[in-house]
């Protein structure tokens, strides 16, 4: 994967992508979530990038993009459309974290022509946040960060994972995570998802306090046709907790939108 660098709105936005984009599969496009860069999908760039055009998005003000975050989804939308614009990736699958996850699912709402299925990872419908999470964030940022990550992460994989995940975030600054949960905590699609209208995998680790299962079965049930892969072991970072069931069920996903029948 190499980053590469477009402009939009006069802001330099970092994308990585595969060294040799493959111009005739179907692009992928991964998008991170609050607080977090391209690097939660270090374990799906390898995978589906020999087959696809793997594109890891860093919203604006995350990672090495240039620009300021945003406190609501429809502008993250926004900007995100403008990215794929600038890119010219056609009809991607959008596969979102979270605030990824909740991405995904107002751009099907606003833009479906645009794309031909999304996934949404760890999201639902609405997603509140603790109101203890931003007083931590004003008063006590280190515990807030340390809640964040110890609670995104099923027990058995904090050990392996929570002390990069609680950096990353961290480095991102208050500001920023404040915005980006704040687009979380005011967004509701409840009484539009039935108008959606583009393929749709929920994916969700069996063992996510930050956004649990019930939040992924509502979706399912609301979505006309969706999916639902509940994912064993795994807490709201299943795509790091675990990479290889996670990497499974979207492949199957894809695959059938394009009647492949590839394997990881």
């Amino acid at each position: 994967m190499v980053l590469r660098r477009y402009t939009v709105r006069g802001v330099s936005i970092a994308l990585w992508e595969q060294n040799d984009p493959v111009p005739v599969a179907q692009p992928l496009v991964f998008i991170h979530g609050s607080g977090c860069d391209h690097t939660m999908w270090e374990y799906q760039y390898p995978v589906f990038a020999d087959d696809h055009r793997v594109i890891g998005l860093n919203l604006p003000g995350h990672g090495e993009s240039g620009g300021a975050g945003e406190k609501t989804v429809d502008n993250y939308v926004a900007w995100v459309k403008e990215i794929l614009d600038a890119c010219g990736c056609p009809r991607p699958v959008l596969i979102g974290h979270s605030l990824g996850a909740a991405i995904t699912l107002r751009y099907a709402l606003r833009f479906p022509q645009d794309i031909s299925g999304i996934v949404p990872v760890g999201g639902g419908a609405r997603m509140p946040v603790n109101p203890m999470i931003f007083r931590l964030l004003r008063d006590d940022p280190a515990t807030a960060f340390q809640l964040i990550a110890k609670f995104s992460l099923a027990k058995p994989n904090r050990e392996m994972h929570m002390s990069d995940l609680m950096e990353g975030m961290m480095a991102s600054g208050i500001p920023l995570m404040e915005g980006d949960l704040t687009a979380c905590d005011i967004f509701d699609v409840t009484d539009q998802l039935p108008t959606v209208s583009v393929p749709a995998l929920l994916v969700c680790g069996d063992d996510d306090k930050m956004t649990p299962p019930s939040l992924s079965r509502d979706l399912a049930s609301l979505i006309p046709g969706a999916s639902l892969s509940l994912i064993a072991g795994a807490g709201h970072f299943v795509m790091l907790e675990r990479p290889e069931a996670f990497n499974r069920a979207v492949k199957s996903f894809v695959d059938s939108l394009a009647g492949g029948d590839s394997q990881v």
